[in-house]
């Protein structure tokens, strides 16, 4: 496995869905379509409980969401987002990052489940780390470096995302939101309450800059 990743890292290409393509506009074709929402906030009950499972796929209201996301991720420059980040009590999540070894990905799962990491493949790595419904503070959070996770696609096909470093990060912190938990609950009280002053302090300059990016987004 992980001479597949030191392989993929010689290969710049984006991956759309974990497949390598020839090109790839900046701003995705799912957010050109797609509507910015409300990001909801810490302590918003959608956020602090585990979401449903995706039962309907293949639907219009399902790619609407889809699209709504990525829309919303970019008006926010956001690296990731989960359903209950606009509201959505569904396990279903998006990304738009850019790895350690300068290789994009992007792309939609549903239902996600991350697998177990044997112990002796296990690699904790502390770095910085924030969220979009947290607006304004970073902080330490140890991760695995590896990540795999499987779902389905939004027409329901079976889907496996692999990552490594800060998209691995990417991976598991996007699943932990559709299981009802926030970087917030990895901390320490201190930290925790700490964080969450510093939000208070910086939230308005936050979201001034993403009403400026949507109005320049045409969102």
């Amino acid at each position: 496995m992980a001479a597949g990743f030191d392989d993929a890292a010689q290969d710049r290409r984006v991956r759309v869905q974990g497949e390598p393509v020839a090109s790839f506009p900046a701003l995705p074709p799912a957010a050109v379509r797609g509507s910015a929402r409300r990001i909801t906030e810490v302590g918003e009950p959608v956020l602090h409980r585990r979401c449903r499972e995706v039962t309907e796929f293949g639907t219009p209201e399902l790619a609407a969401l889809v699209d709504d996301m990525f829309a919303t991720n970019a008006v926010a420059r956001g690296a990731g987002l989960a359903a209950n980040q606009v509201g959505v009590d569904l396990q279903l999540f998006i990304w738009d990052i850019t790895d350690d070894w300068g290789v994009r990905h992007v792309g939609h799962i549903a239902n996600p489940v991350l697998d177990e990491v044997p112990a002796a493949d296990r690699r904790l790595v502390e770095e910085s780390e924030g969220c979009l419904s947290v607006p304004g503070p970073y902080r330490m959070v140890p991760r695995l470096d590896l990540a795999t996770v499987r779902g389905l696609d939004q027409d329901g096909r079976p889907l496996v995302i692999e990552g490594r470093g800060y998209f691995a990060r990417c991976l598991q912190h996007e699943t932990d939101h559709l299981h009802g938990r926030l970087y917030l609950d990895r901390l320490g009280q201190r930290d925790r309450k700490t964080a969450l002053r510093e939000m208070e302090r910086s939230r308005d300059e936050v979201l001034a800059r993403r009403a400026a990016t949507a109005e320049r987004l045409g969102k």
